[in-house]
């Protein structure tokens, strides 16, 4: 009838259909729900026949007293019913649990009592506030666990053993449970763990519910323990108890079970046949616990045991250690199967199920105490002993079990404790790792592949922990003391990832994750502050005790990272010199001296501290050094003896300890010397036993003997104890040592050998207990546990010793791996390590990751594919790869530097594939361009993109992806092909989904926020990756490779105008190179000089101090090969203009406008090219708006090359001489404000530059005077003749006109006349050249009347005159056609001079007595020409020269003639 049910977290099977769990709390429900209890339990008792009858006892027939007595309580509970609360539990209790004391009930009736209690417990009735509760409690308990019952059947028997485990656990998790005692709470587990025990010949069913009532107990009893805060009351005041007493509670609470006649059966007393306990109290929680023999050799010295009070008041730290203190010591029975150290031998095949069953049920029941427990334990000292000392030690040793249960629980219970407990556990932590993780994780040691994949799986564990890996590091790799955990576990997980001549496996996958894990759990720390890219280099300026470095506040960050950062500083020092020391021992202290980690002047504890705490040293050379008789060899000896702590440990473990660190000589005199040092320090520590030091020397040597004499093939006979006691008698000062003490040397030396030549280099060591011992003495001494926070206080070194093994480890299994999800987690850890690169400023790390990740876009790899745009589109790692490669370059690219060169390899190719994007470059120019200047920008840009830089060479394959999607789409008329397949459609797809992803135009477009290194390394990735021009043909695919390398080398220039000075020299040289290597216009030398000209547009109003620069730069223009310039010119010319036009006031160098002038000038001899030239020069000049002293000679030396050319209409040479003859109104202007504003030295200054420049204008005139045709000469003349005249407000210097006449008006006059008087050739040339003449004579007049004043005050004004007048004899005589004009015009204008000097004085008769000599030589000249002139301009004084010719007259006409003739 019974059914299965789950009560309270346990399975039992209950006879009664009726509900057990009853909700209502009324207490009319209760009552009726004991009555029918109480009629469950008679009709089971009437099932039987001894129930049944009466009994006769004397005269009266009674029923038997469990029958009176439910009977009874039948009659009272109706009575109850509104004071429950009030009514002593026992009363309705005790009944029933008479019947399960009961040695006479069966086991059906004695299960029936069981549920009825447990429908009482869990009917909630029973809480602290009802009366008498504590009693009721340990009532129940004593009952149960004292349960009598005759089996029957074995059936019933194991559901009385069911329902009993089933009432234990309610009583726990009843309100009531804290009431009880501790003794109580002991008994519950003990009983249980009997039932355990028993169960192992019993049902499957039991089996199970057994255990897991065990593991609901231990979690109820430690889930209380975060409540539990006095721990002073769990410890003993006096520390005396009664063992006698305690030892008693096994027997008073044992239960067993009798056969139907009543005899007990040895099955469930004593032990099970098959002998899985050796004793009986290594099986009963209550003696075994209380024995303070045993307690204290478990737990150690410091256990103090318990008061048997303490066992009676409510349950709370005693019986949790004493609990704890029993599930620990079910391990160990390692001891008896042979799971020693060397675990991993091979085991007895007996013993498989053995191993497992009992040490995976303590562990479970401990990993669960410990889950509950959490931080807790460590607010009490017994149970952290336990932990720290005894379970650990055990965890050691299981942890090397060939039971991969066994291992998965142990490293379960590790991490747990990690968890909750790892400030007080940081050396058996190091221990755990270094013997058991490290060592099971490599197959080298002999692990099976199961044992690799559990400690592996372990591991991961550990690293997904965000701040394990950091507090490693901390904690142990910074420490000297400790192993470089980290660095192992690190290079661990980068090793196993690597699938050596083997496929790729789940067990390479699970390192993968470990490893990313630790790298993820350092990029999220990036973004929570206390970052330093860069941490100041450590360095020690003078000595100091590297072992005494302490830390101030082990919990302030400000302290603890430069303290943990010098310490690992110091370690790294110590290994160089160890290994310095290894090579010459001289010079490895030499080098530590050099480094301030020994003194100056050596002394003996420095140098013991460096052979005690440096790993890595030659054990045989520090056993020389130590064994040496040298006196400072000696005290060195001391001080190393001086450094161990021998303190409370046998003779034996400590020479082992000892005997580790170095080898020992093999000299008798160096043992001895050895010895003596150990002896003392030993002696000095523990000497109870021992008399004096001599007693531990010779007892130390005598067990070395023995060592040798017990391990050594060669001794043949071997020494027995006998022996070795023997030969120890009267060593203690007279006295024989403890018969006991000796053997125990004795067996100790024989099972376990003392090393005497240590391995060095051996890998990571085993624990033994000599070395458990040791660790416990050091976790005393040892430095606070660091515990990190989620900050990234030590990433930057821990990412420098990990990233190059773990960048190549997630390559290799990238490389290798065949599934998107493995694709993903590498892609992961690729931009993890990225990021955590960039952020501490690891360039190589990044480059070292672009490198590797290239490789796998197959972007790089020779193209053997046919169709390479599907096989990429077909290949999702390749396809990961490449997104992955630009996703690093536009968030971390300021941190990229010859990863440049990979990354531009991949946009190349992707280029030649047609798979970018079109005109990624040029677009990238244009954003910036439309950004900086909306009104004019993208107009500019479209002028120079569209119209002017289309390449002239071979024109790509395609124009970007959807033209090359496009093309696979369209049938080619010549040589049809099919339609592309749905596979290829999606391939080209998934490949056009792909490129847009990566944003590869973002490169370049955001460029201008790249840090100036990258973007330095960017462009010369650029210069590279386009290859150096070379002269003659090359090949269209390499000159489209040099165009688009071009394109992205003008962008990132352009966008980074703010930065030019740092691109510049780069950019200007290669396009120089480009210009001077190119013989025939093509796209690339156009690209160049488009380019050029386009950056000094756009950079001129921004960097007025590179201005000169960048014009100085379009010099290259003139450097064009001729047929490259002439296909150009018109287009550069265009350029040009526009560059003047909107940067003519910020160029303002002689030299900036010196190039825009050549470039202009060139203009005026090119059909196409001169009108945007003129264009451009009639900007600058027109009404001087942009004319300056830097500029006005260029200009006016281009405006006269204007001027004169022949191409086009006559009226732009005009308006060219016009450009000319209005600039004079600047050198007024400039005149005018130089008198204004400037002092009289700098007045002075600018008005020798203006006439200067005004003497220049001058001279390009009379050249353009000279031209053949007759309205551009005449035209000059005029304009020449208005400059002349018209300059009096620039008060040019006197010295001037008289350059002025002799190097523009004369020479003019003459070269006219030449052209007059040349042949036939030349007269048809220049037509009407007399009107020329005319003119330019007019003008000579016009000029020299104007300036008169002026020139007569010259000291050569006389030879000037007589050139004026020479030049009007010259052109009168002249044979030219129509010469009647000049005829009639000469004796006109001379007159008029003649006339004009008469009136202003300068032409005057001179005296008989003398005069002016101008007046003589004057009329010289004039007589010849016109005698009657004379008279009619001086009437009166013709007739005075003639009257007068005396002697003193002809003197000064003599010497006139004299001058005339020089």
């Amino acid at each position: 009838m019974g059914r299965l049910r789950l009560q309270s977290s346990i399975k039992a099977i209950e006879e009664e259909p009726e509900d057990c769990e009853i909700t209502s709390s009324s207490e009319a429900a209760l009552a009726c729900m004991i009555n029918s209890e109480i009629g469950a339990v008679l009709a089971v008792m009437r099932r039987n026949v001894r129930w049944g009858g009466r009994y006769v006892s004397g005269d009266d027939q009674l029923e038997h007293s469990l029958i009176q007595s439910l009977k009874a309580l039948r009659r009272q509970i109706f009575s109850w019913q509104n004071q429950w609360q009030s009514v002593n539990p026992a009363l309705y209790l005790q009944p029933f649990l008479d019947v399960i004391r009961s040695d006479e009930t069966g086991a059906p009736i004695t299960g029936v009592a069981l549920s009825s209690v447990y429908k009482i417990l869990t009917f909630d009735v029973l809480d602290l506030n009802t009366v008498n509760v504590e009693d009721a409690m340990h009532l129940v308990v004593d009952a149960v666990t004292s349960c009598r019952f005759e089996v029957t059947d074995p059936a019933s028997e194991e559901v009385v053993l069911m329902k009993i485990l089933q009432v234990l656990l309610a009583c726990m998790k009843s309100k009531a449970s804290v009431m009880l005692s501790n003794q109580h709470v002991c008994t519950i587990v003990n009983t249980c763990f009997r039932v355990v025990h028993q169960a192992g010949t019993k049902g499957e069913l039991l089996q199970r519910i057994a255990r897991h009532t065990m593991h609901e107990l231990v979690r109820c009893i430690f889930s209380h323990l975060p409540n539990v805060d006095n721990t002073e009351r769990s410890l003993v005041k006096g520390g005396s108890s009664s063992k006698n007493e305690v030892a008693r509670f096994d027997n008073d609470y044992s239960f067993s079970s009798k056969s139907e006649n009543g005899g007990r059966t040895s099955e469930y007393d004593g032990l099970p046949s098959s002998g899985v306990f050796n004793s009986t109290s290594s099986s009963s929680l209550v003696s075994g616990m209380m024995d303070e023999t045993t307690v204290g050799t478990d737990i150690g010295k410091d256990t103090v045991p318990y008061d048997l009070h303490l066992l009676t008041e409510p349950y709370g730290i005693p019986c949790m250690v004493e609990i704890f203190h029993f599930l620990c010591s079910l391990l160990n029975v390692v001891e008896h199967v042979g799971m020693g150290p060397r675990a991993n031998s091979i085991p007895r095949a007996n013993s498989i199920s053995f191993d497992e069953d009992v040490p995976l049920f303590a562990l479970g029941l401990i990993n669960s105490a410990i889950q509950l427990g959490g931080p807790a334990i460590r607010n009490h000292p017994r149970l952290l002993s336990l932990v720290q000392d005894e379970l650990f030690r055990n965890l050691m040793q299981f942890g090397l079990s060939m039971s991969p249960l066994i291992l998965s629980m142990v490293c379960s219970i590790v991490l747990n404790l990690y968890q909750h407990l790892r400030t007080e556990l940081k050396l058996q932590l190091e221990a755990f790792f270094s013997c058991v993780i490290l060592r099971l994780a490599q197959s080298r040691y002999g692990a099976s592949y199961q044992q690799q994949e559990v400690t592996m799986e372990a591991l991961v564990d550990f690293c997904r922990q965000k701040t394990f890996m950091a507090e490693m590091f901390a904690n142990l790799d910074c420490d000297i003391t400790c192993g470089n955990v980290f660095e192992d576990l690190a290079n661990l997980l980068s090793k196993s990832a690597f699938p050596v001549n083997s496929p790729l496996s789940s067990m390479h996958i699970l390192a993968l994750d470990g490893l990313i894990a630790v790298i993820q759990g350092m990029a999220e720390r990036i973004g929570n502050g206390s970052i330093n890219s860069d941490p100041p280099p450590v360095k020690l300026e003078e000595y100091m005790p590297f072992w005494m470095v302490k830390c101030e506040n082990y919990g302030d960050p400000d302290h603890w990272v430069p303290f943990v950062r010098k310490r690992k500083y110091i370690k790294r020092r110590l290994m160089i010199g160890a290994d310095h020391f290894n090579r010459d021992p001289k010079k490895g202290l030499e080098f530590l001296q050099g480094t301030h980690l020994l003194p100056e002047k050596l002394d003996p504890q420095s140098v013991a501290c460096f052979f005690r705490y440096t790993a890595g040293l030659d054990k045989n050379l520090v056993g020389d050094f130590l064994g040496n008789h040298d006196e400072f060899c000696v005290q060195v000896l001391h001080e190393f003896a001086g450094t161990f702590d021998f303190q409370d440990m046998n003779l034996d473990t400590a020479l082992r300890l000892f005997l580790e660190t170095f080898r020992l000589p093999g000299e008798s005199q160096k043992i001895q010397r050895v010895l003596e040092a150990f002896a003392e320090r030993y002696y000095e520590q523990s000497s109870q036993i021992l008399a004096n030091k001599d007693v531990a020397f010779v007892l130390s040597y005598s067990l070395i003997m023995l060592n040798t004499d017990q391990h050594n093939a060669q001794v043949k006979k071997k020494m027995t104890e006998e022996d070795f006691i023997r030969n120890n008698r009267d060593i203690n000062g007279g006295n024989d040592l403890p018969r006991e003490f000796l053997s125990e040397l004795y067996d100790s030396i024989c099972k376990n050998e003392i090393r005497t030549m240590p391995e060095q280099g051996a890998g990571f060591a085993e624990m033994t207990p000599s070395r458990w011992i040791d660790l416990m003495h050091k976790s005393k001494k040892t430095s606070p546990y660091i515990v990190a926070d989620s900050r990234a206080y030590l990433d930057h070194d821990m990412f420098a010793i990990m990233s190059g093994p773990t960048i190549a480890a997630i390559s290799v299994v990238f490389d290798y791996a065949e599934h998107e999800d493995v694709y993903q987690t590498c892609i992961d850890g690729f931009l993890a390590v990225a990021k955590i690169s960039a952020c501490h400023h690891l360039e190589d790390v990044l480059d070292d990751l672009v490198v590797s990740l290239c490789k796998f876009t197959t972007l790089l790899n020779p193209s053997s594919v046919e169709e390479p745009v599907l096989a990429f589109g077909d290949d999702a790692k390749a396809r990961m790869a490449t997104v992955t490669v630009f996703t690093i370059a536009n968030r971390y690219g300021d941190f990229i530097r010859t990863g440049w060169r990979n990354i531009l390899d991949c946009i190349l190719r992707l280029h030649k594939l047609g798979l970018l994007p079109a005109r990624v470059a040029s677009d990238a120019a244009d954003d910036s361009e439309m950004s900086s200047e909306p009104g004019q920008g993208k107009l500019l840009t479209n002028s120079l993109s569209s119209a002017h830089m289309q390449s002239i060479g071979t024109p790509r394959r395609s124009s970007g992806l959807m033209g090359r999607f496009s093309q696979l789409l369209s049938l080619d008329t010549e040589e049809p092909r099919s339609q592309p397949t749905e596979q290829q459609l999606a391939a080209h797809q998934r490949t056009l989904q792909t490129i847009q992803k990566c944003h590869i135009d973002s490169i370049f477009t955001e460029s201008k926020f790249l840090l100036a290194d990258s973007l330095l390394q960017l462009a010369q990735a650029l210069i590279w990756a386009a290859g150096r021009p070379q002269k003659g043909n090359s090949s269209p695919e390499d000159e489209d490779t040099a165009v688009f390398c071009l394109e992205l080398l003008i962008a990132i220039t352009l966008n980074n105008r703010d930065r030019i000075g740092l691109l510049w020299q780069g950019v200007y040289e290669h396009i120089s190179n480009i210009v001077q290597s190119t013989v025939v216009a093509c796209a690339l030398v156009e690209k160049a000089v488009f380019g050029l000209l386009r950056i000094c547009q756009r950079l001129l109003p921004y960097k007025e101090n590179l201005a000169d620069e960048l014009l100085r730069s379009l010099q290259l223009v003139l450097k064009l090969d001729a047929r490259v310039a002439d296909q150009y010119c018109e287009q550069i010319t265009q350029e040009v203009s526009r560059l003047v036009k909107a940067n003519a006031t910020h160029i303002r160098s002689q030299m900036g406008w010196r190039t825009i002038a050549s470039l202009l000038s060139i203009t005026a001899r090119h059909s196409d090219a001169s009108e945007p030239g003129f264009d451009a020069l009639s900007f600058v000049m027109s009404d001087g708006a942009h004319l300056s002293p830097a500029n006005f000679i260029h200009c006016i030396e281009a405006a006269r090359q204007f001027a004169e050319s022949r191409l086009g209409q006559t009226d732009r040479s005009l308006r060219a001489v016009d450009l000319m003859a209005g600039s004079v109104a600047c050198l007024r202007r400039w005149a005018q404000d130089a008198r204004d504003a400037m002092a009289e030295v700098e007045a002075i200054k600018l008005s020798q530059d203006i006439g200067e420049m005004w003497l220049k204008l001058v001279q390009g005139l009379r050249k353009v005077c000279l031209d053949q045709r007759e309205e551009v000469r005449n035209h000059a003349l005029v304009s020449l003749q208005m400059c002349l005249t018209g300059v009096d407000e620039i008060h040019l210097p006197h010295g001037l006109w008289s350059q002025c006449f002799e190097m523009v008006i004369f020479t003019m006059l003459d070269d006219l006349a030449d052209i007059a008087q040349g042949n036939s050739q030349t007269q048809k040339e220049y037509r009407n050249i007399e009107g020329t003449l005319v003119l330019a004579l007019k003008l000579l007049i016009k000029v020299f009347l104007h300036l008169l004043q002026e020139l007569s005050q010259l000291s050569s004004f006389c030879k000037l005159w007589r050139n004026v007048i020479g030049r009007m004899e010259k052109y009168i005589k002249l044979k030219v056609k129509r010469s009647e004009k000049l005829q009639e015009l000469v004796p006109e204008l001379l007159k008029n001079t003649l006339l004009v000097m008469k009136t202003k004085g300068v032409l005057v008769p001179t005296s008989t007595l003398g005069g002016d000599s101008i007046w003589e030589q004057t009329w010289l000249h004039v007589n010849k020409m016109f005698p009657s002139l004379q008279a009619e301009v001086f009437p009166q004084g013709s007739e005075t020269i003639q009257s007068n010719p005396g002697d003193s007259g002809r003197t000064p006409v003599s010497n006139e003639t004299a001058s005339l003739n020089e």
